[in-house]
């Protein structure tokens, strides 16, 4: 009995004794004797310019998702067009694969497991009424064998009491973004009225389901698109503010799934009314975005492209650290 009070009062001296504070070094508050991270790190604004960018095919002006797999970027169209489009890293379509068995009401992010890919036909900012939303969960083998094994899971979003009629683009129960992890599907949505996004949790399993609230993150702007290395423990969002101006918002180092624990950082691109849509990385450190055509004559004329970012000044710190 005695041990067993001693082992317990060992375990909360030792809690207790932790230091919280920012762990982050390239953090203003960064704390050198923080062993835990108390989400408090505060950063330098910083505008960060694409190695570079290459005008995409007009098959896909509409890009509005991207992933990363089988050495190729997979991106798809927001309308109608029912093909995934695998492209090199020049922005070269590689590959075409026509899912026949299934229909484009707004296709608005692709995402991945190590066994399925993910379609998010849950675009919702005209109306914010939409009773349709789903996500497509398609076997990557038969995907590749053009043969695609294609199961559907359906959602609403557990606050939305009535599905009542809103003007275009004000709806906050529009979502453009989404990643999958071991277990679950997590939403980010794109709320036109308070540019802030809200997470929802989802389970991967086919059929009718309610998306549970878990938290909101003050984005500053609309998230477009999520990319996610679940062994990393970091989350990357999209997106751009009302006046187009592009952003990244960078969430790491964040405990289990509750990805607003950890640090938190906003990075501007150099990159004027570029609506930025898909954002995919297989290494944490060098990231892949996708824009689709913005044209507002006589003022803006932006094409549909794919750019280039290297991270490495941002993340490289945390991602060694990860591997120790």
């Amino acid at each position: 009995m005695k041990r067993t009070i001693l082992f317990f009062f060992l375990v909360i001296t030792t809690a207790q004794g932790q230091t919280a504070g920012c762990r982050d070094l390239l953090a203003k508050n960064y704390n050198e004797s923080a062993v835990v991270n108390d989400e408090s790190c505060v950063y330098e604004n910083i505008k960060v310019k694409p190695l570079y960018s290459m005008q995409l095919s007009d098959s896909i002006k509409e890009t509005s998702g991207l992933i990363a797999f089988e050495n190729l970027l997979w991106t798809h169209n927001d309308d109608h067009d029912k093909t995934i489009y695998g492209i090199d890293s020049l922005g070269k379509i590689k590959k075409k694969i026509i899912l026949n068995e299934i229909v484009n009401n707004d296709w608005e992010e692709i995402s991945q497991d190590s066994s399925h890919i993910y379609i998010g036909d849950f675009g919702n900012n005209y109306s914010g009424n939409r009773s349709d939303l789903k996500i497509f969960k398609i076997e990557k083998k038969s995907f590749l064998e053009q043969n695609p094994k294609i199961e559907t899971i359906s959602f609403s979003y557990s606050n939305q009491a009535a599905l009542s009629t809103s003007k275009p683009n004000k709806t906050d129960f529009d979502c453009e973004a989404f990643i999958v992890s071991k277990d679950s599907i997590y939403l980010f949505t794109k709320q036109w009225k308070t540019s802030k996004t809200s997470i929802y949790s989802l389970s991967k399993k086919s059929g009718s389901q309610v998306a549970k609230l878990k938290s909101t993150l003050d984005t500053q702007g609309l998230v477009t698109g999520a990319t996610y290395l679940e062994n990393k423990k970091l989350l990357v969002l999209c997106g751009y503010s009302k006046i187009g101006k592009p952003f990244l918002y960078l969430l790491y180092d964040f405990k289990n799934y509750d990805f607003l624990s950890g640090n938190k950082r906003r990075i501007q691109l150099q990159l004027s009314f570029h609506q930025i849509e898909g954002i995919a990385t297989k290494d944490g450190l060098h990231y892949f975005l996708t824009n689709e055509s913005l044209i507002r004559k006589p003022i803006i004329n932006v094409p549909q492209q794919l750019h280039y970012l290297d991270l490495s000044p941002f993340l490289s710190n945390y991602i060694k650290q990860e591997k120790l």
